[in-house]
């Protein structure tokens, strides 16, 4: 859903899917049908929206869209993204990507108001999960080992803070920063969820002590 209008996008997906899996249905509840569609050679991994833009998530390829006319803006290739992975700012006036970039455990960052552009090597293995905050300034990255999450500076790229899930391998369900950015969430498949407070996070005596598993 587009926020909270009549305005959504669907995939088709399951045994018996509605819509093809190689296309995005831009529906209007209000009437009742279809809109506008998105169609592709290959399958949906995924989509994001914002009042302006409409972002496509293929397996090594992604696609930015003019929400109002449907008008392709940029392709992106990236490395192979089966899960989808991708993420964008929330904040009006200020839009900025993230996706995979070319390389194992690089993310992409794009920065459409200044018109750059930044690659961040985020780890050696590959990329399990990323979220950003919702004005785009702090990015947050998990690799498959799940042990560890970074969180960066979108703008140069620099290592903000490091905080540690535990010392087992897990595997990385989704991040969320808090409308602040001051707390991030981490589920992950162990059943817990760990909850960081991000602005004490520069002492590494006290990620432990502000982290707590529900």
């Amino acid at each position: 859903m587009l926020y909270r209008c009549n305005i959504l996008a669907l995939v088709g997906g399951g045994s018996q899917p509605q819509y093809p899996l190689n296309k995005v249905m831009i529906w209007d509840d209000h009437q009742g049908r279809c809109i506008g569609e998105l169609s592709f050679r290959s399958e949906v991994r995924g989509f994001r929206l914002r009042r302006d833009r409409i972002i496509v998530i293929l397996e090594q390829k992604i696609f930015v869209y003019n929400f109002t006319d449907l008008k392709l803006l940029q392709q992106i290739e990236t490395f192979a993204n089966p899960k989808g992975l991708c993420d964008v700012s929330q904040a009006s006036g200020n839009f900025v990507l993230v996706c995979l970039g070319l390389r194992k455990g690089q993310v992409r960052v794009e920065h459409y108001a200044s018109k750059r552009t930044k690659f961040i090597l985020a780890h050696d293995s590959r990329i399990a999960c990323f979220a950003l905050s919702q004005n785009g300034h702090m990015l947050a990255t998990a690799s498959n080992k799940g042990t560890l999450v970074c969180i960066f500076n979108t703008h140069d790229g620099s290592l903000l803070h490091e905080v540690r899930r535990g010392a087992d391998r897990a595997e990385i369900h989704s991040l969320a920063f808090s409308p602040t950015a001051e707390w991030l969430a981490v589920s992950s498949d162990k059943g817990t969820i760990h909850v960081f407070s991000i602005t004490s996070v520069d002492n590494p005596d006290h990620i432990t002590s502000s982290s707590r598993m529900m």
